[in-house]
């Protein structure tokens, strides 16, 4: 199929993409990378009236030090997050889990922000920015806002941002020292039927603080275990701790059943993943991993 016809805008600045949003009054859409809106164009299950096209604006591509801050505009492209030495020093967790987001193409033209706003639940970077307690910075004509990641989903596809605002920066806190990652989906680059993030701070005594996992691909956005958490915190993550965690997570989920995976199915692998992930990250955080 071709997309519907619409008009193409090039916008040679922030406050000319903001205008035109104004002047359509909800009918245009953004042009970042792409790659789920051009797809989703041609399939015509988007028909904007027109399609304002971000890509030449430069400021909205930096990655900046902001104090104990880290900051990524909206327009950083997946496969600078993959190659940058400051984001591999200052956001970790992010730099493993770019690697995980569809394939080559896709990550030479998709760019962060367009990640954040489609609201894919399955999605990398939805929850990456969610465990790493990252903030987006909006902005509309005249006004700007920001939204912390546990607040900027309603749902399945669908980002709390307003048709006239545009998404300008994801800012980090500090990234907590010790984190993991696990994906498992049916063939490589394929969506994820699990998604499994933690991260977490371990003092000399080894006890645990900052303790978040999180679990995407098992409810209608990405979401945080935060009872687990709780518990963890303060704790030594022995194996009652991770038993106690994993029981938690399976009491937070709400899969779906489609065409990759039953309910049940992404149950059990929450009960078996959850578990197994914690006792790597026990283990690498171990003083005699450190050395």
């Amino acid at each position: 199929m071709k997309a519907a016809d619409f008009i193409y805008h090039r916008a040679h600045s922030i406050d000319e993409a903001l205008r035109l949003l104004v002047d359509y009054d909800g009918t245009a859409r953004i042009l970042a990378g792409g790659q789920s809106l051009v797809p989703m164009l041609n399939m015509r299950l988007l028909r904007p009236a027109a399609l304002i096209d971000i890509n030449g604006l430069e400021e909205l591509s930096r990655i900046e030090v902001r104090g104990s801050e880290t900051v990524l505009g909206g327009l950083v492209r997946h496969v600078t997050v993959e190659t940058s030495s400051l984001v591999a020093e200052r956001l970790p967790l992010l730099a493993r889990m770019i690697r995980h987001v569809a394939d080559r193409q896709v990550r030479n033209r998709g760019t962060i922000g367009g990640s954040l706003v489609q609201a894919d639940p399955t999605g990398e970077m939805p929850l990456g920015c969610l465990v790493l307690g990252a903030r987006v910075r909006v902005i509309s004509n005249g006004k700007a806002r920001e939204i912390p990641m546990q607040d900027f989903y309603e749902g399945s596809y669908a980002a709390a941002i307003a048709p006239d605002e545009i998404l300008v920066e994801i800012i980090f806190p500090r990234h907590p020292i010790h984190h993991a990652f696990r994906e498992l989906n049916r063939r490589h680059n394929d969506f994820a039927v699990l998604s499994i993030a933690i991260v977490g701070d371990r003092d000399e005594e080894g006890r645990w603080s900052n303790v978040r996992i999180g679990l995407g691909g098992v409810h209608d956005t990405p979401i945080i275990v935060e009872e687990a958490g709780a518990h963890l915190d303060g704790s030594l993550l022995d194996d009652s701790d991770i038993a106690a965690a994993a029981e938690a997570a399976g009491r937070a989920i709400s899969p779906p059943s489609d065409m990759r995976a039953s309910e049940e199915y992404r149950r059990h692998l929450v009960s078996v993943h959850v578990p197994r992930l914690l006792r790597e990250f026990r283990t690498s955080a171990s003083p005699s991993s450190l050395n």
